[in-house]
């Protein structure tokens, strides 16, 4: 009988917590570490609530347990999973904790939005068993996880996490060379950057922008991928498309002056009230439940 992975998540977060319930919910033991208490203490509260809220058995939460020291978290896993915040140094110490503490067979993983995963793990002694996996918020809900590999990356770390992905009911992809970005958040940034230089330039304002999307080509995306979508006009359409309009395409090699400007005045969008648009508290909320239900009635409707 093949023994059960045993699942160590570091951070009980926003991502950390979603991830671990994932893992319960999948019948596995989760142990959390945070430096936290009082990410701790509501830990088992927020998962609940979650399976609670997605009319799920909240049983699975008492899979999770809390800990406060990282060596005990990962003393037993075979994968443990980094949710840490997104600064480099940090990162980098937290892995050479977990490398110190963790079984030698032990996959580590970290769950970074941007950061080159090969950066991350550099100082690790046995970088083979290292790689990325990239969550998308909230976990227990998108189901797509990319799995990044380093040059170091053994192919068995990259299977062994995919077949774990998989039986947890995600979505893994690899991503087969490490780069800033991966591949879902360059695609995103790719468009946000043409969506602000649009409002930059006086093309629309922002409203306009956002009815765009997601009254024509935004409906289409959950089905049909851009390359699908090029295959289905046809590679001569498409090439004859971007001749003309890629070459106006905004080419700015970082980030673009409107940002900037936004952020130094201090409008940083909904934790500011203003940002690209205006958001009062019943704007906000509003939003965040309709993309909460959208993203529910896939998830019921396994798409």
């Amino acid at each position: 009988m093949a023994v059960q992975p045993r699942i160590a998540v570091i951070g009980a977060g926003l991502m950390g917590h979603g991830i671990a319930q994932v893992f319960a919910r999948a019948g596995l033991n989760v142990r959390v570490y945070d430096t936290s208490a009082a990410m701790l203490a509501t830990l088992y509260q927020r998962i609940c609530g979650n399976l609670i809220d997605l009319g799920q058995d909240a049983a699975a939460a008492d899979r999770v347990s809390g800990h406060s020291d990282l060596a005990e978290a990962v003393a037993e896993a075979t994968f443990v999973f980094e949710a840490g915040p997104e600064k480099l140094k940090l990162k980098q110490q937290i892995f050479a904790d977990i490398e110190a503490a963790a079984a030698p067979e032990a996959i580590l993983a970290s769950n970074t939005s941007v950061i080159p995963i090969t950066q991350i793990m550099h100082l690790l002694r046995v970088p083979g068993r290292a790689l990325g996996t990239h969550w998308w918020n909230p976990p227990y809900l998108v189901p797509l996880v990319e799995v990044i590999r380093t040059p170091a990356t053994s192919t068995a770390s990259v299977e062994s996490m995919t077949a774990l992905l998989s039986a947890a009911g995600k979505t893994p992809v690899t991503v087969e060379k490490d780069v800033p970005g991966f591949v879902g958040n360059r695609l995103q940034h790719a468009l946000w950057r043409e969506a602000i230089a649009l409002v930059q330039n006086g093309v629309c304002d922002a409203s306009t922008v956002d009815t765009v999307v997601k009254a024509s080509f935004g409906r289409r995306l959950a089905v049909l991928g851009p390359l699908e979508n090029a295959d289905l006009v046809g590679t001569d359409l498409t090439l004859a498309i971007h001749e003309t309009v890629l070459p106006d395409l905004d080419r700015t090699p970082g980030a673009l002056p409107l940002l900037r400007q936004l952020v130094e005045d201090g409008k940083l969008g909904m934790k500011s009230g203003e940002g690209f648009r205006h958001w009062n508290a019943e704007q906000q909320a509003a939003l965040r439940v309709r993309v909460l239900k959208h993203l529910q009635a896939l998830e019921q409707q396994g798409v």
